[in-house]
């Protein structure tokens, strides 16, 4: 296996929450820059249309990531207008959840309790998503995921922004070109707080460690090769898997765990 799992700081439960919330917003910033709403509602749309209920529940959603965008997308685009997304996140963002409880909008809304990716309750009926994410969890949790998706009969859709390709000293390239890229993208993060410009250009902690979490997490991307042997022994006469790679602005791919459905 090519991934390597080292740590990063958001991963630990003492890792402070508005540090972690600067970081989180500053991935939704690059999410849009590679246009991973568009690809998640194409996988999405794929995954509904072989049958599935059009709600989504979003694993590890953090400050929501691109799934509302994709939500948007999806209806708009793919005309799925009753789709609906349910957020989840072992640390739920309390700011966001109670920010959607106000809007009242009835087709996004925060579940508030810790919800862990590899223990979902059966009472979250849904596509699980993981955008992002995956790379987290180490080889035995990420395959109990997948395990608990296809005992539960719930589909789920990785996606992950690199897909681990070149060689691992490259990441560590990268840890000073990703540094800099986060002041130029820090005035397109929203909500835009003071904490964010402060710890950004005065202090800059936030990019500090969106520098290192940056490179680590491309280190620990499970290669296409990787999945494969997470998924071995996973696939059934009754659930299948489905991965590949999406071209674009970087190197994107992407797992599909489906029930079969029974005409």
């Amino acid at each position: 296996m090519k991934r390597i799992h080292l740590f990063e700081f958001e991963d630990f439960p003492w890792f402070p929450h508005w540090i972690r919330s600067c970081l989180t917003r500053l991935m939704v910033v690059m999410h849009t820059i590679l246009k991973a709403p568009e690809d998640l509602a194409m996988l999405l749309d794929r995954v509904i249309r072989r049958g599935s209920k059009p709600v989504i529940i979003d694993l590890c959603s953090g400050s929501g990531g691109p799934m509302i965008r994709a939500m948007a997308i999806l209806k708009e685009k793919y005309g799925i207008s009753d789709a609906r997304l349910v957020l989840t996140d072992l640390y739920p963002n309390q700011f966001l959840a109670s920010q959607l409880r106000q809007e009242g909008t009835a087709s996004v809304s925060y579940h508030s309790q810790s919800v862990d990716a590899a223990s979902v309750s059966p009472d979250l009926i849904g596509i699980r998503t993981m955008t992002g994410s995956f790379h987290h969890m180490k080889p035995d949790t990420a395959r109990t995921i997948l395990k608990n998706a296809r005992d539960n009969r719930q589909p789920i859709c990785i996606y992950e922004i690199s897909d681990n390709s070149l060689p691992t000293v490259l990441w560590w390239v990268s840890i000073p070109m990703i540094f800099l890229m986060t002041l130029f993208i820090t005035p397109f993060a929203r909500p835009l707080t003071w904490k964010q410009l402060v710890f950004t250009y005065v202090l800059p902690v936030v990019p500090f460690f969106f520098a290192w979490d940056g490179a680590v997490s491309n280190a620990r991307t499970y290669t296409l090769e990787d999945l494969d042997y997470l998924i071995e022994g996973l696939q059934t006469s009754d659930y299948t898997f489905e991965k590949g790679r999406i071209s674009g602005r970087a190197k994107k791919l992407y797992l599909l765990g489906m029930p079969v459905l029974t005409p």
